[in-house]
């Protein structure tokens, strides 16, 4: 059980929560939600005792083993990645290691009795079977066997957070603090998390994320960080967004009922004030009408959505895009050989396959940044990218504000268009002089998706847009998408997402590519249950 006792956090004048009362009941997964810039990751690391609150308290009885993702891997680089796991279970690790020192010296009978004693301890943490659990939560986030003996320093970042993640689950933690453990993961991978979780972990679980179905799957409960305060909800993710909007309507009824009795009130006082026989009853309206306006105190959310609106300049032709024998490789690595697909006018296409499978290079060879080793991409007529780097804060050149970056796409603009569409994107006022190298992650999505919105193209390539994006600005870029009347190639590891938008799935896996025309829901069901239990 964690305890919050009159919690509050702010940020120079910025309240993010204040007097914040609540539990967290062992057993059960609770999502925290909020906008972007609301508190959720800062009300984790306030439980987590990573940061301080400004007032209040956070009680975790001391026997309850604590689990917290980290985001240090360059602490672990030098050691091998299945002793990184290992390190999780910090008791585990150091008899080992003390086992390991004493066998390297001098037996004496002080170094057996201490030996037994080690001994004692990597029996009760279950030490004997360490390595084949830690290989198995390794394996289900997408590292294979082959890797484990490698030290950690030899994998990408996103593969290095993963360990993390599984030197975190390793904890045995009676409490999971987990802060946007998807991100990095593979759709295969974010399934399989879903599932351990769920199936395998007993504990108390609080995790933030932005991935809607994630949530749903693994939540029982939701503690929205909005209004300066945090409301926890039954259900998943699904069912809180249901109860907020009921809430938010019965709320608005209220306010439209008091508005209209305090304007029968202010009726009678303004007729009857001045009377002498009814001074008494104007004075009880007029106590009447101030408790009303008290009550009618609005709270502000923090919850701010974007308006995304994709629209084309020019229609391009029918035939959109016709690739023909891609090959490419990467040393000894063939991550495509003779690959041909073709795209139409108003297709969606969703690029599917674990990390490091090549999505990323397919959408770069489409727009030229990589060259294939062998075969052709041809672009139909009219056809005009707009294209999503996956990388894409590197692509927003240091110096310039965000309206200046943005005017040099289209300089036909008036400033009126650009700052338009700056504030469709939260970019309003001050916010859209802020620079480019001072940006969130979720703020230079934003100002990508803006350049997109501006340009018209009646193409677009996505390459995990969702990444860094809060739940709302993931809804609007959906709908748009969804609406746009062009053509749309988009990867992305948020399931909703994914399903939701394409109307075409590539799979990418060491089979090689497999082109499914339908739905990633129509793909899945037509894969069958072997598919998913892999």
């Amino acid at each position: 059980m964690i305890t919050l006792e009159s919690l509050s956090k702010r940020f120079g004048p910025k309240v993010l929560f204040e007097d914040v009362s609540m539990i967290f009941d062992p057993g059960k997964r609770y999502a925290l939600v909020g906008a972007n810039g609301a508190g959720k990751s800062t009300l984790l690391r306030v439980i987590a005792g990573e940061e301080e609150s400004d007032k209040g308290t956070v009680s975790i009885p001391s026997r309850l083993k604590v689990g917290v993702l980290r985001q240090d891997h360059f602490h672990f680089d030098a050691f091998r990645i299945i002793d990184v796991v290992m390190m999780g279970n910090k008791a585990l690790w150091d008899a080992m290691q003390e086992k390991e020192t004493i066998f390297a010296g001098e037996m004496t009978d002080e170094a057996g009795m201490r030996l037994a004693e080690l001994e004692g301890i990597v029996a009760e943490e279950d030490g004997y079977t360490a390595d084949a659990r830690a290989a198995e939560l390794l394996e289900g986030l997408g590292i294979p066997t082959s890797q484990h003996e490698q030290r950690l320093d030899s994998l990408a970042g996103g593969y290095k957070l993963r360990v993390l993640l599984a030197q975190t689950l390793f904890a045995g933690a009676d409490v999971l603090m987990l802060d946007e453990p998807t991100n990095h993961l593979d759709l295969d991978s974010i399934r399989w998390l879903e599932s351990y979780l769920t199936n395998d972990f007993r504990g108390t679980l609080v995790v933030v994320s932005h991935d809607r179905h994630f949530m749903n799957a693994i939540a029982t409960h939701v503690a929205d960080v909005d209004f300066q305060t945090v409301t926890v909800y039954t259900g998943d993710y699904a069912d809180f967004v249901e109860q907020k909007t009921t809430g938010k309507r019965q709320g608005e009824q209220d306010i439209a009922q008091k508005k209209k009795r305090i304007a029968e009130l202010k009726e009678f006082v303004a007729r009857f004030g001045a009377s002498a026989n009814r001074s008494s009853q104007a004075q009880s309206r007029v106590k009447e009408i101030e408790k009303l306006e008290a009550s009618m105190v609005v709270r502000r959310s923090s919850v701010v959505r974007p308006y995304v609106k994709f629209e084309v300049a020019r229609p391009s032709g029918r035939d959109v895009l016709r690739a023909t024998n891609l090959s490419k490789r990467f040393g000894e690595k063939q991550v495509f050989k003779d690959f041909s697909f073709n795209m139409m006018r108003g297709e969606r296409l969703a690029v599917i396959g674990p990390s490091g499978i090549g999505k990323s290079t397919l959408l770069k060879m489409l727009v030229d940044e990589y060259k294939p080793d062998s075969g052709e991409v041809v672009w139909g007529h009219e056809t005009t990218v707009g294209y999503f780097a996956q990388d894409h804060h590197e692509a927003l050149e240091e110096g310039f504000t965000a309206y200046d970056w943005l005017r040099r796409f289209d300089e036909n603009a008036s400033i009126e268009q650009v700052r338009s569409v700056l504030g469709k994107l939260l970019f309003s006022g001050e916010a859209g002089l802020k620079k480019t190298e001072t940006l969130s992650g979720g703020e230079a999505a934003r100002l990508v998706i803006a350049r997109l919105m501006l340009t018209k193209c009646n193409v677009l390539l996505l390459d995990e847009p969702t990444n860094h994006l809060d739940v709302e600005s993931i809804d609007a870029l959906l709908q748009a998408l969804i609406a746009y009347p062009g053509t749309v190639i988009v990867t992305s590891h948020d399931r909703h997402f994914v399903s939701a938008l394409g109307t075409r799935v590539l799979e990418l896996s060491e089979k090689g590519p497999q082109l499914f025309n339908g739905t990633y829901e129509d793909f899945l069901a037509a894969q069958g249950t072997e598919y998913l239990r892999r």
